[in-house]
């Protein structure tokens, strides 16, 4: 499948053309056919992909914030983290058949990278950074809400400590630990601030009016850090 196909097929799928389809190239860039092509300079999707996460954070919030009027910022987090996360984004990408159409290098492709999931949710937010920059925030908007957010999770969204924990051995990334850095405050309003460690990084800071909501909070933080650095 040549370049054009590619682009054609995805941009019937999606109901967008692109008018610089440099963006769209770049979306679907992995990483490794980048460095397999040095000497043509391809560019990857990983700043697209920053982009696209950004953008993609904005538009949910937004969306919980108007259609759940009454629902707390804790709740609304744990929310947004279940509708945007790497498992939801790589259903989404399914969706639209957005691994078949990813650039790979060859040693990815032979591991199986079209269907994994941190490839495609990556390319997925890379794709939505591209509409971003090529049609503007409205076009953004409208992919997001119909393609991501059209379904919200109905179980119950699992605590962030508990996917920080599952996270860090899944990559490897060693323990995780909570520090206790400052308690303040007086005795019937105290605000606690917590601290979390993975392995010898700190990746997350939190506070809260007791020490269980200053750990989901530092978890919650260290969860967006891990995935923001790609680790």
């Amino acid at each position: 499948m040549n370049e054009q196909e590619r682009f054609a097929i995805l941009e019937e799928r999606i109901g967008y053309t692109f008018t610089d389809k440099t963006l769209l190239r770049t979306a679907l860039t992995h990483s490794s056919y980048a460095h397999e092509r040095k000497i043509n300079k391809v560019e990857c999707n990983e700043r697209l992909e920053f982009l696209g996460d950004a953008v993609l954070e904005q538009i949910s919030s937004v969306h919980i914030f108007r259609n759940h009027p009454k629902m707390p910022e804790g709740q609304m987090s744990k929310l947004r983290a279940a509708m945007v996360c790497e498992t939801a984004l790589a259903k989404c990408a399914k969706k639209i058949g957005l691994g078949d159409l990813i650039f790979l290098g060859k040693g990815e492709e032979g591991s199986g990278g079209r269907t994994k999931p941190s490839v495609t949710s990556d390319a997925y937010e890379a794709l939505i950074g591209a509409l971003f920059l090529d049609g503007g925030p409205d076009v953004a908007r409208k992919f997001v809400e119909r393609e991501v957010l059209q379904e919200e999770p109905t179980v119950q969204v699992v605590d962030a400590k508990t996917q920080l924990q599952e996270l860090a051995q899944a990559k490897g990334l060693g323990s995780v630990s909570y520090e206790l850095v400052e308690e303040s405050g007086p005795e019937h309003d105290k605000i606690f601030v917590v601290r979390v460690h993975v392995g010898e990084n700190i990746e997350g800071n939190g506070s809260g009016h007791n020490k269980k909501s200053a750990e989901k909070a530092a978890a919650a933080e260290a969860l967006e850090n891990i995935k923001r650095n790609n680790r």
